[in-house]
């Protein structure tokens, strides 16, 4: 290939491009065609959410129940305008009619005005009466309750898909048919008033947590990044990225990387992230000579370390602070180091592709200018200062997002080197809104599976099974494995972290990120918490098997999206983002055998924090070059299998295993290290 048709463009971001990406990959923000005044309709109600909630997070929140309403009754009543009943809608003309107006059909219409009523019924009774009616609940609450569970599932089903509301209802039939439940599930059952009633009237089903979580951070902060993109904070992280990394071998493979993690920081969402960053990266990557495939899966596995990665992380974070009544900084603290081994997995093995491949860097032509790019944009960074400053000094997160999207507003209205019209700023309204409809209605749904939860006592039931399955696991491997090594308590928990990990990323396949946290932080998270884990350590265990759901084939979102956006195969580019996001799904065990890693928990001390980093650190040098093929020159068959093995024993946290595994890859090394002397390969 000659050098000229290597040459990658320079990364300028079109954010509009960036935005028509995104609606075409990810199906949560796919709207059908609107008529031109069901458009004007949908905007402006999409506006005043984000209005409503801008101004609740600076001058003070509702009282819980209406609040977490008033966010409900907005999100079902635009689902039902804005996503059609099945996909032959997206296809469908908005054309006006008698049976249509607007261009949608009555029935559309009905469903979204049934859902308004029935979710605003709850917040506007007086507080006295609904403590009275709590428990015994009126014909009107029983009717209205019923709809409510109704067209919510249809919104979720619209928006999200089908698996989420059939688990709702799956856990539903399980409240109503308890006396007909195997062993030791059965229940005493209880009547579809009852369940209503607890779905509906109480802070424990349908308003509950995780409704209000979204309807509280959530939205504020996916509000702050889109307004932070939109005034050039974005094109800032890029350019300052392809500085850091562009040169290196590989470079734009590494820029993928670096403006993954800092964009990460503000989107917070794993499409959106590969998307944005993608339109650029993915395209150079092909140019400088990387396969199709493998350049999707760098930017699909990078990006999904946007929910993981403070300050901002995904709706999960948000979450925590709830189950876990910890403030926020404690949880930045806890994600910082898993987030570098994340980021620092795929870097690795990026890196030795392009050293196994001979792919150049960028040349100092191809380089941005950071002098000029800071000049032009470092206003951009004010809000972002301003809004970790608010958090780290301890005040609520939706305060420091409303100061962050205010500083946005000023920096995007006064910036003379990239000014925002107030079109642009209509528009960052609409759109951060446009995230909060899937997200809200999976939230409710996810409510009515956290109700049966707390009506049933399910959960417990659930974490004795599994612990059960795991102790029977770990009697009979323990006939086989000498005591010495593994003893049955460390077996018991390898079997249940196991167990998890899988049931995380087989629910993470068919409902998004945050439903399948806060599923498994209700049922799976007790269940590690018996065996001994502290509540945050498993809290981040099932985050962060969540999130790999995201590069998991069969449905691998992230994967799939850069996919597309580089004419790749989807199922392929799904596996190799897997095998390159393997830090991912090591590291989650280190920290729960190794607290330490997370910095905050109650017995950490900085010995064992260095041997599981420096352990993590080398595990996942040795399993990248494996999988890689390559660490100083090409390794051979043998020499893959004892980096795995080794790799396996250094992230135990643990001198013995460490030791063993530093001897299993002394040949290796002792051989790479030959063979580059002799001049096989440069480094």
């Amino acid at each position: 290939m000659a050098e000229s048709e290597q040459k990658p463009a320079r990364m300028e971001l079109d954010e509009a491009k960036a935005r028509e990406l995104e609606e075409q990959f990810d199906s949560e923000i796919r709207f059908r065609p609107l008529a031109p005044l069901a458009a004007r309709l949908v905007g402006g109600a999409l506006i005043a959410l984000s209005i409503f909630h801008y101004y609740t997070a600076g001058f003070g929140l509702f009282s819980e129940v209406f609040h977490r309403g008033i966010h409900l009754s907005f999100v079902l009543g635009l689902i039902f305008l804005v996503f059609p009943f099945s996909k032959r809608g997206y296809d469908e003309p908005a054309r006006s009619s008698v049976v249509r107006p607007l261009g949608i059909s009555l029935f559309d219409w009905a469903l979204a005005i049934g859902a308004v009523i029935a979710v605003l019924h709850v917040p506007f009774i007086p507080l006295d009466d609904l403590a009275f009616r709590v428990g015994n609940p009126t014909t009107t609450d029983v009717v209205l309750g019923g709809i409510l569970i109704v067209v919510l599932l249809e919104a979720t089903r619209r928006s999200v898909g089908w698996p989420l509301p059939i688990i709702a209802l799956l856990f539903m039939a399980y409240s109503l048919y308890g006396p007909a439940m195997p062993g030791i599930l059965v229940h005493p059952g209880a009547t579809f008033s009852q369940l209503v009633n607890h779905l509906y009237l109480t802070s424990q089903g349908i308003y509950g947590i995780a409704l209000g979580v979204v309807a509280t951070y959530v939205f504020h902060f996916v509000l702050f990044g889109v307004f932070a993109t939109r005034i050039g904070l974005g094109q800032l992280f890029l350019d300052c990225a392809a500085w850091v990394a562009g040169r290196f071998a590989g470079g734009p493979a590494k820029v993928s990387i670096f403006g993954s993690a800092l964009f990460g920081m503000i989107s917070g969402s794993s499409v959106a992230n590969t998307v944005t960053v993608g339109s650029l990266t993915i395209p150079a990557m092909i140019r400088m000579g990387y396969k199709r495939q493998f350049a999707a899966a760098v930017e699909a596995s990078s990006s999904t370390g946007g929910q993981i990665t403070p300050p901002i992380m995904g709706a999960a974070a948000f979450l925590m602070i709830e189950f876990l009544n910890l403030p926020y900084t404690t949880i930045i603290l806890a994600a910082i180091v898993p987030a570098f081994m994340h980021f620092f997995g795929v870097l690795i093995q990026v890196h030795f592709e392009a050293k196994r491949t001979g792919l150049r860097g960028m040349t100092r032509e191809e380089m941005p200018d950071l002098g000029e790019a800071f000049k032009r944009d470092w206003p951009t960074v004010i809000p972002l200062v301003v809004l970790v400053g608010i958090l780290l000094s301890g005040y609520t997160p939706y305060l420091a997002a409303f100061w962050g999207i205010t500083l946005c507003v000023l920096v995007g209205l006064l910036n003379p080197r990239r000014r925002m019209s107030f079109t642009e700023l209509f528009e960052s309204l609409r759109d951060g809104a446009k995230y909060a409809l899937a997200v809200g209605a999976a939230a409710a749904t996810v409510g009515i599976i956290v109700g049966v939860v707390t009506l049933t006592g399910v959960g417990f039931k659930i974490s004795y099974i599994v612990t059960s399955t795991a102790a029977d696991m770990a009697a009979f491997i323990g006939t086989i494995v000498p005591a010495a090594w593994f003893g049955p308590t460390t077996l018991t928990l390898l079997f249940t972290l196991i167990m998890t990990g899988i049931v995380c990323i087989l629910m993470g396949c068919g409902i998004p990120t945050t439903a399948n946290y806060i599923i498994m932080a209700t049922i799976a998270a007790p269940t590690l918490g018996m065996l001994g884990v502290e509540p945050i350590v498993a809290h981040f265990f099932v985050f962060y098997y969540g999130v790999l759901a995201d590069i998991t084939p069969p449905v691998a979102l992230a994967a799939y999206a850069a996919a597309g956006m580089a004419g790749a195969d989807p199922f392929k580019t799904g596996n190799t983002a897997f095998r390159l996001g393997l830090g991912k799904v090591l590291v989650p065990f280190v920290f729960v055998f190794s607290p330490s890693l997370l910095l905050v928990t109650s017995n950490f001390t900085w010995t064992n924090f260095a041997i599981a980093f420096v352990g993590c650190t080398l595990g996942i040098t040795f399993l990248g070059a494996a999988l890689s093929g390559f660490m100083l020159v090409r390794t051979k068959a043998w020499e893959n299998v004892l980096l795995i093995v080794a790799a396996i024993l250094l992230v135990v946290p643990e001198s013995t295993s460490s030791l063993i595994g530093l001897a299993l890859a002394a040949p290796v090394l002792l051989r790479q290290f030959s063979g580059y002397r002799s001049g096989a390969v440069a480094l």
